[in-house]
């Protein structure tokens, strides 16, 4: 069932809206706002994309709206959420697989490779989770089966966060802290005894959950793209596109890699050992705090995407209201969409944390600015 109910966008009274919040993610659209842009900038049946996609809000929410929308997302955990939203595994077989990786984790294998984990983990996790984690690691191929991939995203969820809502010790729920900084906060809080739960069940009443309304049923075939903008958008066969509706990385904010280090480390994109367990980082971050390769970021991206846009067709970013994000981005897009007039729109909200707020930013021009281009 898609939404055709323009009113219906509050709390989880249909599937794509219980879906739509599928995954924790820095940075993300709020999902009403994406559903506004696209219904007031696309109309049903035309093609939306998203470069930076995230945790895939707005193709997501185009593809509930009727649209065809295609996310490419850099972050293999953006992906996960984005690619299992939109098309997540039936409810029996996800189930099923699950208990056959608890069972898996019982093996004596995964007894051992818990020794061989540094202290940050048997102080996060219990060792009947700990095996079950290592289990998942080895045994789920999350990037090319559906199946594995919804549960792989469902562990991801509930990886970390508040104690008896996740399998973890104390933690954010978005943001990983590093381990040292965990394991000194954990003993000074009396907590270096992780939380007494079984990884299955829990996950098995989160999932039961999340399937209670059903699942998102789209008209459109969308695609949900893992890798990099610059080269992904050359491939893409489509050439009438009529919005382009993202929000690149701000300059200089946070390493979105680093923050996801213990659910990257879930997916086996990073192999932890005593020594580099502080130290996360992917060469494809130094373009978001080098401002030659940021740019350089920029005018590939959105040149490539100036190629598959239709005739008409509209261009909105939001970005960083700081001098130097807003600056660059604009100039940039006025370069490459020289056709299209340019409307600013400055979003200053102050019921809802903006993804520059979330990073202590301390500048005189707090939140966001929307850059609309229509030709």
């Amino acid at each position: 069932m898609s939404i055709s109910n323009e009113s219906n966008l509050k709390g989880y009274s249909t599937a794509d809206i219980r879906w739509a919040r599928f995954g924790p993610y820095y940075a993300m659209f709020p999902f009403d706002f994406a559903m506004d842009v696209i219904m007031k900038y696309s109309k049903k049946g035309e093609t939306v994309i998203d470069p930076f996609a995230g945790r895939f809000s707005a193709p997501y929410a185009a593809a509930a709206l009727e649209r065809k929308a295609i996310g490419i997302e850099i972050n293999p955990l953006g992906w996960l959420y984005g690619n299992t939203k939109l098309n997540p595994a039936p409810q029996d077989k996800v189930l099923s697989r699950l208990k056959k990786i608890y069972d898996l984790s019982k093996k004596q294998i995964y007894q051992i490779k818990i020794e061989d984990l540094p202290e940050f983990f048997h102080i996060c996790f219990n060792r009947e989770t700990l095996s079950f984690l290592l289990c998942a690691r080895d045994k789920l191929k999350w990037k090319t089966d559906i199946v594995d991939g919804t549960v792989m995203a469902f562990i991801a969820v509930y990886l970390h966060g508040k104690r008896e809502a996740s399998l973890s010790n104390s933690m954010q729920i978005t943001k990983a802290m590093g381990p040292k900084y965990s394991i000194n906060w954990w003993k000074a809080h009396n907590m270096e005894t992780p939380p007494d739960v079984n990884p299955y069940l829990f996950l098995k009443s989160r999932i039961e959950w999340r399937y209670h309304k059903g699942i998102p049923q789209f008209t459109e075939k969308n695609s949900a793209i893992l890798g990099d903008s610059v080269n992904e958008l050359k491939k893409i066969d489509e050439k009438n596109i009529s919005l382009l509706f993202t929000s690149p990385p701000y300059f200089n904010i946070t390493n979105y890699h680093a923050d996801q280090w213990l659910r990257l480390w879930l997916l086996g994109e990073y192999d932890c050992n005593a020594n580099d367990l502080d130290s996360v980082e992917k060469k494809h971050k130094g373009r978001f705090n080098n401002r030659e390769l940021y740019e350089k970021l920029l005018k590939d991206v959105f040149y490539n995407c100036a190629k598959l846009m239709s005739e008409k067709s509209t261009i909105f970013v939001r970005t960083d209201a700081r001098e130097y994000t807003l600056e660059t981005t604009k100039k940039i897009l006025q370069d490459v969409f020289p056709f299209h007039s340019l409307f600013i729109k400055e979003q200053r909200i102050d019921t809802v944390r903006t993804q520059t707020d979330l990073f202590s930013n301390k500048s005189k021009k707090p939140g966001e600015i929307d850059l609309i281009l229509q030709n």
